[in-house]
């Protein structure tokens, strides 16, 4: 049976799941918003294991322990900078989210909560990473039979209302097993 949907506003590092993907620098060292509340989180033992991984490329993803949080792992997904559309960033967003699905499917998640990745700091905007983010998402989710829940994690509430809205209106029904996705008629 495909994977359920959910869409939920909280702290993702406080998520009582498999795995908790986080919204990662390319050096993999913390830092501000979702991936400072993670590492905080999980203590500094999560930084010490990043520290031997050197790094990350735009788009990729590498796995970690999850140390001092609920989960059991830790996916660190490097999703770009925005800049105005003009160097992939499309492509690049998707690739973060089925390369963190993958990695975390690899371990045997059964559950994984994603952040909205790239719209903070780095400035992608919103509805469009949502977007983004959900297709991939439930594209890669078919391809990954042992996945039995995805959770969208928003930490605010205009987060959560524009990702429900989103959602509908790419046809994904959340708490629904997910299935095949309309085509876009863009």
């Amino acid at each position: 049976m495909p994977a359920k949907f959910s869409i939920v506003r909280g702290n993702i590092a406080l998520q009582e799941i498999d795995v908790i993907v986080t919204a990662a620098n390319h050096a993999l060292a913390g830092g501000a918003g979702v991936d400072g509340a993670v590492h905080k989180a999980a203590g500094p033992e999560l930084l010490a294991e990043c520290r031997r991984i050197a790094g990350c490329p735009t788009g990729g993803a590498v796995v970690t322990g999850a140390y001092d949080l609920a989960a059991k792992f830790v996916v660190h997904a490097v999703g770009p900078v925005w800049d105005g559309g003009t160097r992939n960033e499309d492509e690049l967003l998707a690739d973060c989210y089925r390369n963190a699905l993958r990695l975390a499917a690899g371990k045997g998640a059964r559950s994984i909560a994603f952040p909205a990745i790239s719209t903070g700091t780095y400035g992608f905007p919103f509805e469009r990473a949502a977007s983004i983010a959900l297709r991939a998402l439930v594209e890669e989710v078919l391809k990954q039979p042992t996945v039995e829940e995805v959770r969208l994690v928003c930490f605010g509430a205009a987060a959560l209302a524009m990702m429900e809205r989103v959602a509908a209106r790419e046809g994904i029904s959340i708490g629904q097993p997910a299935g095949t996705l309309p085509r876009n008629p863009d």
